[in-house]
C-alpha cells in the first residue's frame, strides 16, 4: 500500500489557504490593533475573536458535511462557498480606517473561514487509507508549513515595500488554491448516510467521555494543552518582538519565520518517523524538546549574544529547533484522532479536534495576555512550558490503536 504523493500534495493546497491566512493573520492583526489598544489582554482577546466562531461552528460544519450529498462531493460545497468570500474579505483587511472597521473585518473574515476548515481537513482521510494517515498527513502539514514560511519571511519584505499588496497577493492565492482543488480532487463515493450513522457533536462528546477506553478523552486535552501553548505565544510574538524585544516588524516575522521553515523542513519526515517509532512515542519527544527550547528563549533578551551571534540569530536557531519539535507534534496528532473512531464519523471528530484546538487558542492567548498585562512579557515562554508539560502527562496516557 503506497500513498499516492500527487493527489496528496494537491490536497494540500487547501491546507496551504488555510495557513497563508493565519501566518499572516497571527503575525499582523496584533500589531494593527496596537493602533488603538495598549493592553495585550484586550488585543488577544480580540484575536481570539475567530475561535470563538469557530468553536460554535466548526464543530457543526465538520458534521454536517458528513451527512452531505452534492454533485460537487461531500467537503466541496464548503469551500466553494468560504475560499471566495474570505479572499475577498482579506484582501481589504488592512484597509481598515478606524477600529470599529477593523472589528468588523475581522469578524466576517473568521465566520467564512470556519465554514471551510473542517471540510478542508476531512478531506484527507476520506482519500487515504488509515495507515497512509500520518505520512499523508505530514504532506498536508507541508504545504501548510511552505505557506507559513512564504508569507512570514518573504512576505516579511513585501510587507516592508507595500503592506497592501501583501494581503492582495495572498488573496489570489486563495482563488487559486479552490480552483486546483476543485480540477483535481475528486471525492469518493461514501454512499447514503443512516440515521444510525449521523452523530451530532454533542453525542460525539460525550460519547468520547462515556467510553472505558480513555484514549480519545486523554488526547483531546493534550491537544488542547499543546495549543495552548502554541497560541498563546503566537498571537502574543509580533508585539513581543516589536515592543520587549526591539526588533522591527521584519526581523521578528523572520525569526517566526525560521520556526515555520523547519516545521516545514521536519513535517514529511515526521510521519515517518511516527511510522518507525509510533506516534505516541513521536509526540512525546516533540514535546520534550518544546520545553526545553522553550525554557532556554525565556532567558534571551535584547543584550544577549553567544559565540559572537547576536540575540536575534539566537532565537531564530532556537525557534528553528522548536519548529522540528512542533511538527513531531503536530504532525501525529490528528491521525491519532481519527484512528479513535470509525470511518462514517471522521468529519465528527475532526470537528472535536478543532473544538478543542480552537478553545485553547481562545484561553491562550487570554491567558498569555492577562500574564503580559500584569508581570511582562518575560514570562509569555514560560507560561507555554508550563502548558506543554499538562500536554505530556495526558499523552503519556494514552493507548492509540495506530501505535
Amino acid at each position: 500500500m503506497k500513498l499516492n504523493y500527487k493527489k496528496t500534495f494537491i490536497l494540500g493546497l487547501g491546507f496551504f489557504v488555510i495557513s497563508l491566512v493565519w501566518s499572516l493573520y497571527n503575525f499582523y492583526v496584533p500589531l494593527f490593533l496596537r493602533d488603538f489598544l495598549d493592553s495585550q489582554f484586550w488585543i488577544n482577546a480580540i484575536m481570539t475573536f475567530d475561535n470563538l466562531l469557530a468553536v460554535s461552528l466548526i464543530p457543526v460544519i465538520g458534521a454536517m458535511s458528513d451527512s452531505t450529498r452534492t454533485r460537487f462531493g461531500r467537503r466541496m460545497p464548503y469551500l466553494i462557498i468560504g475560499i471566495p468570500i474570505s479572499a475577498v474579505l482579506f484582501s481589504i483587511l488592512p484597509f481598515y480606517t478606524s477600529f470599529i472597521s477593523i472589528v468588523i473585518i475581522l469578524f466576517f473574515l473568521n465566520l467564512s473561514m470556519a465554514i471551510y476548515r473542517a471540510p478542508t481537513i476531512a478531506l484527507m482521510p476520506d482519500i487515504t487509507p488509515a495507515p497512509l494517515r500520518s505520512k499523508a498527513n505530514g504532506v498536508i502539514n507541508f504545504m501548510g508549513g511552505l505557506a507559513s514560511v512564504l508569507v512570514l519571511f518573504v512576505g516579511a519584505y513585501v510587507y516592508e515595500f507595500n503592506k497592501y499588496l501583501l494581503f492582495i497577493l495572498t488573496s489570489i492565492l486563495m482563488i487559486v488554491s479552490l480552483i486546483l482543488l476543485r480540477k483535481f480532487i475528486k471525492e469518493p463515493d461514501k454512499g447514503e448516510v443512516s440515521k444510525e450513522e449521523k452523530i451530532n457533536v454533542v453525542g460525539a462528546l460525550l460519547d468520547v467521555v462515556r467510553n472505558k477506553d480513555k484514549t480519545a478523552l486523554y488526547l483531546l486535552f493534550a491537544i488542547f494543552f499543546w495549543f495552548v501553548a502554541y497560541q498563546g505565544v503566537e498571537a502574543t510574538f509580533s508585539n513581543y518582538s516589536v515592543y520587549f524585544l526591539g526588533t522591527t516588524t521584519k526581523t521578528g516575522s523572520i525569526i517566526m519565520s525560521s520556526f515555520a521553515g523547519m516545521f516545514l523542513a521536519f513535517a514529511i519526515p515526521s510521519g515517518f518517523i511516527a511510522s518507525k517509532v509510533g506516534k505516541k512515542r513521536t509526540i512525546l519527544m516533540g514535546i520534550t524538546g518544546l520545553i526545553v527550547v522553550f525554557l532556554i528563549l525565556s532567558t534571551i533578551r535584547a543584550t544577549t549574544t553567544f559565540l559572537s551571534l547576536p540575540f536575534n540569530v539566537i532565537m531564530m536557531i532556537l525557534m528553528g529547533i522548536g519548529g522540528f519539535f512542533w511538527a513531531l507534534i503536530n504532525i501525529n496528532s490528528y491521525p491519532m484522532v481519527v484512528e479513535c473512531t470509525t470511518e462514517d464519523k471522521v468529519g465528527t471528530y475532526t470537528g472535536l479536534y478543532y473544538f478543542f484546538s480552537s478553545l485553547a487558542a481562545i484561553l491562550g492567548p487570554l491567558m498569555f495576555g492577562f500574564f503580559v498585562d500584569i508581570i511582562g512579557f518575560e514570562f509569555m515562554f514560560i507560561v507555554s512550558s508550563f502548558s506543554f508539560v499538562l500536554a505530556f502527562i495526558f499523552i503519556f496516557f494514552t493507548k492509540p490503536k495506530g501505535n
